[in-house]
């Protein structure tokens, strides 16, 4: 298993969510985050952005899978602009579902 977790541009949340959904991948976890990445924010004349809005995703899915939920991400999440986000994808050893202590997805 691994986990993709992306950070994208929380107008695009629905756009990323409907892809992932109708490709099959109906378990996702969200959070609304800050952060900035290389270009340290966003600078307005003398005034700089460097804590902006962004949205996590993380998903759960088969190895096989993995590549597939970070290409649905990325063409539904890209604007072209800096700022669009991040993928990252790692290794999962282990899974339980807390209501009935089953292990695996």
């Amino acid at each position: 298993m691994e986990m993709v977790r992306a950070i994208i541009r929380p107008e695009k949340e629905k756009d990323v969510l409907k892809a992932l959904e109708e490709n099959g991948f109906v378990s996702v976890t969200k959070m609304h985050v800050f952060g900035r990445g290389k270009q340290k924010g966003i600078r307005v004349g003398e005034v700089v952005y460097d804590e902006l809005p962004k949205l996590e995703l993380m998903v759960v899915v088969k190895k096989e899978d993995a590549n597939k939920v970070c290409d649905i991400i990325q063409e539904n999440a890209v604007t072209g602009h800096i700022g669009d986000g991040k993928i990252f994808v790692m290794p999962v050893s282990k899974t339980y579902t807390v209501r009935t202590g089953a292990e695996g997805l």
